[in-house]
């Protein structure tokens, strides 16, 4: 996928769409920034199977009492898709991406 240099490039780049998006930047304007990168950078590199360690907590804790609905997820996914574009990630590794975390959905819907 192109190692850590891009998961960071997709997390920058997913940061920097969240914070253009009013109706999903909602769900992160409390969050620790710092943190969250830290932690999605791990969960990417984990998830797409590099050497690293995810030291986080669950989605399912980290999703508590967002009440996050269907449409602000597919928003959300919409998000991570062009972030995974401008780091250069063709359709095919974006696909892989997000079949790696699309059974992630259900710890985040509606909790």
């Amino acid at each position: 996928m192109g190692g850590q240099a891009t998961i960071e490039a997709i997390t920058d780049n997913f940061i920097n769409e969240v914070s253009f998006n009013e109706t999903i930047f909602q769900y992160f304007e409390k969050t620790n920034i710092t943190r969250f990168r830290e932690k999605f950078i791990e969960h990417l590199c984990v998830d797409t199977g590099g050497p690293c360690t995810y030291t986080g907590d669950t989605m399912l804790k980290v999703h508590q009492g967002q009440n996050i609905t269907e449409a602000d997820f597919n928003t959300t996914v919409d998000l991570l898709v062009s972030a995974m574009e401008k780091a250069g990630l063709s359709y095919l590794q974006q696909n892989r991406v997000l079949r790696i975390l699309a059974p992630m959905r259900g710890e985040m819907l509606y909790k």
